[in-house]
């Protein structure tokens, strides 16, 4: 079990989970932490809220000098991803270049474990750039001969969201009519990022090797209901429509035209609507960490006044 002032490196640390992990960090005592992420804005942001924890502006699929942070790390937690794009190119460079090196550093600097966040989506039937770069990364993890583990978390929500339901969270405070895809009765099972946060703190102490964790989020509900959750714990007067699919799908096309990094695309409608069922850990029995009831959880996301306002840069 590290100590609480061992060296924690966290790549991807100024995306959603990293923001929330190192919140979790801090107030669990854990001081000496090492954030390394390519977005200067939201890098920013980190060191803001957080100037006790040293930040490093860096590419990871740039060599350079930012490998040199490993040095002396007692574990490190890969969270860096990309998540959406237009073409396949940000995903093989984000997902798969970056990591090959950040495993490369590990090994240098005898890294002695590492957590890979991976993602449901790698038992996902849906088929698309970010699923398949998402399996062939988890492969590098652990074909890489490092001490690992791999936690695959649902479709998360939470503080800092810049897309999904934080974008949806947004966009219906401002708009009198949010369109829903046909019925809206595709089965979610969200995940609530601060209890995802507290079961990578548990692999971070417990620090088991070979292990790989699905986490679900406890609650089976339909997108309509999200909304309608979003709506209510918001107090919002939203419309709330229902398109035809097909339609749906061809307004998201037309807006990536126009949209440099769209916040919702044609893929993750189809992903929406793919019928996923995922089968996850028992989290309070595997990490001792009791989920939150997500009405609770979609409230302290969207209206705690310590972080709900502040939405990071896609």
């Amino acid at each position: 079990m590290p100590g609480k002032q061992d060296k924690i490196v966290i790549t991807g640390a100024a995306g959603l989970v990293g923001q929330n992990l190192v919140v979790e960090l801090l107030q669990q005592g854990y001081g000496n932490l090492v954030a390394i992420d390519k977005h200067a804005r939201n890098l920013a942001i980190l060191k803001q809220l957080h100037p006790q924890v040293r930040t490093v502006h860096a590419d990871l699929a740039e060599p350079g000098d930012w490998a040199g942070e490993f040095a002396g790390a007692g574990c490190v937690a890969l969270l860096h991803a990309q998540i959406t794009g237009k073409t396949s190119e940000p995903f093989v460079r984000n997902n798969l270049v970056a990591t090959g090196h950040v495993l490369d550093a590990c090994k240098a600097a005898s890294v002695p474990w590492l957590v890979h966040i991976s993602s449901s989506v790698v038992n996902s039937v849906a088929d698309d750039d970010y699923t398949r770069t998402k399996r062939e990364q988890e492969r590098m993890v652990v074909e890489s001969g490092l001490a690992h583990c791999v936690l695959r978390p649902t479709l998360m929500f939470g503080w800092f969201d810049p897309k999904h339901l934080g974008w949806l969270s947004r966009f219906m405070a401002r708009t009198p009519v949010f369109p829903i895809p046909g019925d809206g009765r595709f089965m979610r099972q969200p995940l609530y990022e601060r209890d995802f946060c507290r079961c990578i703190v548990r692999c971070i102490e417990r620090q088991p090797d070979g292990q790989v964790y699905d986490i679900v989020g406890d609650t089976r509900v339909d997108y309509v209901d999200i909304i309608r959750t979003i709506k209510r714990v918001k107090r919002l007067r939203t419309l709330i429509v229902h398109i035809p699919i097909g339609l749906f799908a061809a307004l998201l096309r037309t807006y990536a035209l126009f949209s440099r990094k769209p916040p919702f695309t044609a893929d993750q409608l189809k992903a929406l609507s793919a019928g996923d069922d995922f089968k996850g850990v028992d989290t309070e029995q595997v990490f001792g960490v009791r989920q939150t009831p997500f009405e609770d959880a979609i409230r302290e996301s969207y209206t705690d006044p310590r972080y709900a306002s502040i939405v990071l840069e896609r």
